[in-house]
């Protein structure tokens, strides 16, 4: 594990300079990270759950606090990866699923108090399965046998994100600008899509009725100056020359909603690199 306040400070400079069009989320992220790492005795592990549609940098973000934590970053033994396509693509064995997690999470939260555990695709999860793990997220000091309240659990959904866009774009007509938008002006919608939908990983959840994540973090739809922005980005990562006419024309090529104003990103930032490679 990396020494928490240089981390801290270093995370603080990546999401500045390379996570386009999130204020909300670079605000909520560092609160959460800086109050957890200063804390030498949280009383419960740090639980941090990202919304917003494809593109949006949910995965890009959880990857940077986890180099920012870990010095092998993804790679790093106490850095565990879940994907409900992967690890539980099965309605029937869920029974199953529930008691591996159960004894994975002990597992290696025995071998080390500060692991960190990222849920992908939080809305292809079944319903109910998560809730094994609610015992590991509460304030209680030793689960199991284990002492855990220095572990970080990150949930990540697309959930959420078209009730995000409609906020997002509401606000947009009615003359409110994107630095604005508070966590309050999004939270009624996120809930009702993610907490309250049948179809989601925490449908019903004893997470959500028992109050255990204590970060909601909503990512917002990406403009076409945003799109542009990763463009660069991507171009200067790959060694290639920046050329604003391709910039432009990679920009244009990605589809735009809402059909009449064209505002945001259907996709994000997801399909620049692939659309990259045709220009080059």
């Amino acid at each position: 594990l990396r020494a928490g306040h240089a981390g801290s400070c270093s995370l603080e400079f990546d999401l500045a300079t390379n996570l386009v069009g999130q204020p909300l989320v670079r605000q909520q992220v560092m609160k959460g990270v800086r109050e957890f790492l200063e804390n030498p005795n949280p009383v419960k592990p740090l639980v941090m759950s990202f919304h917003g549609s494809t593109g949006t940098g949910k995965t890009y973000v959880s990857s940077m606090i986890i180099r920012y934590l870990f010095q092998r970053g993804l790679q790093s033994p106490y850095v565990h990866h879940f994907s409900p396509i992967v690890h539980f693509p099965h309605a029937e064995q869920i029974d199953q699923y529930k008691e591996s997690l159960k004894r994975w999470i002990q597992g290696n939260l025995t071998n080390c108090g500060r692991s960190a555990f990222l849920f992908d695709e939080m809305d292809k999860m079944h319903p109910g399965l998560i809730d094994v793990i609610i015992p590991f997220l509460g304030p209680s000091w030793v689960v199991y046998g284990t002492n855990y309240r220095k572990a970080i659990f990150i949930f990540i959904s697309n959930a959420g994100g078209e009730q995000i866009n409609n906020v997002t774009l509401a606000l947009w007509r009615a003359r409110k600008d994107r630095e604005e938008i508070s966590l309050q002006d999004l939270e009624p919608a996120i809930s009702k899509a993610v907490f309250e939908n049948p179809q989601s990983g925490f449908w019903k959840s004893g997470i959500i009725n028992e109050h255990l994540i204590d970060f909601v973090v909503p990512f917002l739809p990406l403009k076409h100056y945003h799109v542009k922005q990763c463009i660069i980005s991507e171009l200067v990562q790959q060694g290639l020359e920046v050329r604003p006419g391709v910039v432009q024309e990679v920009a244009d090529s990605i589809p735009y909603f809402p059909e009449e104003e064209k505002l945001f990103s259907s996709t994000g930032c997801k399909t620049v690199a692939s659309r990259i490679s045709f220009f080059f």
